[in-house]
């Protein structure tokens, strides 16, 4: 949902932050150590071949660029009748995909995924129903015409806290800015965002878009992964998933949109509506197992309406521990520190027994109540599951500086909450807290991800400068899209043209044609359609034998599925070796290899 997709939880990106020491790579500068030994003096040299999965990366980008160029230059009508079938075929199965995600991560509640699904499907699309990024607009009054140009090739990472939802909110934000996306899902959802990932495929291509708009990486590796975020190919990267994975994106050198952690602090003061505040934060905080970012961390709540709150809080499904038992909690869920990825999403009665404490089956939320909001205070830390913290002040203006200091702690920039019937004090909370947004008198969960309140929805929370991102609002299409901007002459003398009319792109005449087939590989049976689907995930309920199955060096085939040439890895390396060896003695005399 946000950046941060979920505490420790390892996105492949995220292994040694993905690239590690980016220097001294294959055909990368620095590569080729002792080239700058003098003439004569002896040197040694080792050839370092593409690791497996790079020339994957590659064929993918190769054709995530031509589908990019194809659909540049569609129109419009040509482009809303591909994002409409994808959104559709998107929402037909929903339902199935939140029951798989269910399934293959173990947490999360299959219902509110549901809810996600339709959301970042047609839901996305109905909510941009009047939005145009692809039409030239015209400004005569300052004499300037704006050409909307995509990005490009979108590398977009997306987590298992919200896997299916990710896919499709990327894919479609790409769609509808007519650029070719290539997601990378985390290995813990790897089938179903595989499967959701080319059901949006088929539909865009059956609907006219290019083969190749939408690809998907079945297997992450860690070469792989960091092939696609520096090749050059690649325009931007959408990173959801831990800290590193968006550190790596933003340490790749390629264009990147990434996000931080949340840890969102709700005020509820005197003013508020006690009942309905219950009722949202307890509905907020037990959604799909409280696996959004935006979800409710540390409710701060006026001490003279406190017991009040409580009362309404247990009727909602809330259960509050006692002291020792919040140590339990606590104890449980951040074991030397950090908080315990074992839980993300798990259900409250679950975490309680895992502690050793008995509640009823009917609990939704657990209330841990401490006191001081200080980084030494495990409850005062994020948590993706339905423990909630609970601190009393005496008056709301304490509660403001208590809510500063849990985004101290982290969660700078994310979202905060509030539950007040006074604008003074609503304004004082927005003024005060360094956050990006603010849901009042609403569930955070829903509310900061533009679901229930009118902010852009979306899976992708920017944290803005308070949170080192380059991203100051929730991420929508228009993120994805840049605009050329042509611009006459300010003296009135000089005439701006009449562009009525005038559309560069237009809708395609007849079918579209398939991505082109290597040479070597005509002939052998597989076609474009083939190619498109080598790589398909198989259900888990319906293995299937995968089209490129061994496909590597090793097995005598190249990665992007071309024949082999009668080399196995190890002498196609020492053929490599001794061409370089070769060459490199006409410059460094005595070389040894």
């Amino acid at each position: 949902m946000s950046g941060r997709g979920e505490p420790g939880v390892a996105n492949m990106a995220d292994v040694a932050d993905v690239a590690g020491d980016r220097s001294g790579g294959a055909g990368r500068p620095g590569g080729a150590p002792g080239l700058g030994a003098e003439p004569g003096q002896a040197i040694s040299f080792e050839v370092l071949a593409d690791p497996a999965g790079v020339p994957r990366a590659r064929a993918m980008l190769q054709r995530a660029e031509w589908a990019a160029r194809a659909f540049a230059r569609y129109d419009k009508q040509a482009v809303d009748r591909v994002v409409h079938a994808a959104a559709r075929a998107g929402a037909e199965k929903a339902r199935e995909y939140a029951e798989w995600a269910v399934r293959e991560t173990g947490f999360g509640v299959a219902e509110h995924k549901v809810i996600k699904n339709l959301a970042c499907s047609t839901g996305l699309v109905e909510a941009y129903a009047t939005h145009d990024y692809v039409t030239p607009r015209f400004d005569p009054g300052a004499k300037i015409v704006e050409v909307p140009r995509p990005a490009g090739v979108v590398l977009a990472l997306t987590p298992s806290t919200n896997p299916v939802a990710s896919v499709y909110f990327k894919a479609l934000l790409a769609l509808m800015t007519r650029s070719a996306v290539v997601i990378s899902p985390h290995p813990q959802a790897r089938e179903c965002c595989a499967d959701a990932a080319r059901t949006l495929e088929r539909a865009a291509v059956a609907a006219g878009a290019p083969d190749g708009v939408i690809q998907v990486v079945d297997h992450p590796s860690v070469p792989l992964i960091d092939a696609l975020m520096t090749d050059e190919r690649t325009s931007v990267i959408v990173a959801t998933g831990g800290s590193p994975v968006v550190r790596a994106a933003y340490s790749s050198g390629t264009p990147a949109i990434g996000v931080g952690p949340g840890n969102v602090p709700v005020l509820v003061d005197a003013t508020a509506d006690l009942a309905k505040a219950a009722k949202r934060i307890v509905d907020s905080k037990s959604f799909d197992n409280s696996i959004l970012c935006t979800n409710e961390s540390v409710l701060i709540v006026e001490d003279p309406v406190a017991d009040g709150l409580l009362r309404h809080l247990k009727r909602e499904g809330a259960y509050l521990l006692d002291p020792g038992e919040a140590d339990k909690i606590a104890a449980l869920l951040f074991p030397g520190g950090r908080f315990d990825v074992r839980f993300v999403g798990k259900d409250a009665p679950l975490i309680a027994a895992e502690a050793g404490l008995r509640v009823p089956g009917t609990t939704k939320v657990l209330l841990a109540p401490f006191s001081l909001v200080v980084p030494e205070q495990p409850l005062a830390h994020e948590k993706l599951c339905p423990v909630l913290g609970l601190v009393r002040v005496p008056n709301a203006r304490r509660g403001i500086d208590a809510a500063r200091a849990v985004l101290r702690i982290t969660g700078r920039g994310h979202s905060a909450a509030i539950h007040s019937t006074d604008p003074a004090t609503i304004m004082e909370f927005g003024a005060s807290v360094e956050v990006l947004r603010v849901s009042v008198n609403v569930g955070n969960s829903l509310g900061s991800s533009g679901i229930s309140t009118f902010l852009a929805p979306s899976m992708t929370v920017g944290t803005g400068f308070f949170g080192r991102s380059s991203l100051t609002e929730n991420l929508e299409p228009k993120h994805l899209v840049q605009w050329t901007r042509l611009a006459y002459d300010r003296d009135p003398a000089e005439a701006f043209g009449s562009f009525s009319g005038l559309v560069p792109w237009e809708t395609p005449a007849g079918p579209v044609p398939p991505y082109p087939v290597a040479s070597n590989l005509a002939g052998d049976g597989r076609g474009p359609g083939a190619y498109r689907d080598a790589d398909r995930t198989p259900r888990p309920a319906n293995p299937q034998t995968h089209v490129n199955a061994g496909a590597g060096l090793v097995s005598g085939e190249n990665q992007a599925g071309g024949p082999s040439y009668g080399l196995d890895a190890r002498d196609l390396r020492e053929v490599i070796r001794q061409i370089v060896v070769e060459e490199l003695a006409q410059y460094a005399g005595g070389f040894r290899g």
